[in-house]
């Protein structure tokens, strides 16, 4: 692993909601564009997954369970995109991430 990229730092970002945070804050002095990728696509995904849980309380408990099912494995192959060093590649989702969440720069 290439800790210069910030690889480390980027896994961390993916350790519940207290990791990326953690991960945003160690981030801040010297920002790698690798863990601010990491961090913006954790971000997306905990807002999908707090998406998930109050369709799944209040509105369809399928749906939920299936929105909870997607943003699992998602985070699942987020992971390990950071464990072995890549850039988050979820199709679509990251770009638009990297894009709605700048201000997590």
């Amino acid at each position: 692993m290439n800790q210069n990229k910030g690889t480390g730092l980027a896994i961390v970002a993916y350790l519940t909601f207290v990791g990326m945070i953690l991960a945003f804050f160690l981030n801040k002095d010297k920002p790698k564009k690798f863990v601010t990728l990491h961090v913006q696509n954790m971000f997306g995904l905990v807002l999908l997954l707090f998406v998930s849980q109050t369709t799944q309380a209040y509105i369809d408990a399928t749906v939920g369970n299936v929105l909870w099912w997607v943003s699992f494995f998602l985070w699942a192959f987020s992971i390990v995109t950071a464990i072995i060093g890549q850039n988050p590649s979820i199709p679509i989702l990251s770009n638009k991430f990297a894009i709605w969440f700048k201000f997590l720069r």
